[in-house]
């Protein structure tokens, strides 16, 4: 897992689905120190990621656009690039 959390606003074409998803469970593993699920976590930790997922889209879908692009894409646009 990376340290920090990529910024998904601004990029060309639009942040997808998977890749909010994927920074909120980035999210949500970091701020609970959860790195895999248990029995115990499973249920908390996947509502908390799709709160987030919700709360990101809707954040991204409401903020004007940016003047200058992010400098690094998404660690799932990086492994595409890589398959290519």
């Amino acid at each position: 897992m990376c340290r920090n959390i990529t910024t998904l606003r601004g990029l060309e074409p639009a942040a997808t689905p998977e890749e909010i998803e994927a920074a909120a469970r980035q999210y949500v593993r970091k701020v609970s120190g959860v790195q895999s699920t248990s029995a115990a976590t499973e249920v908390a930790f996947e509502r908390a990621v799709a709160l987030v997922t919700d709360a990101t889209a809707e954040l991204l879908a409401q903020l004007p656009p940016r003047k200058v692009p992010p400098k690094n894409d998404p660690p799932l646009r990086r492994l595409a690039a890589r398959g290519a």
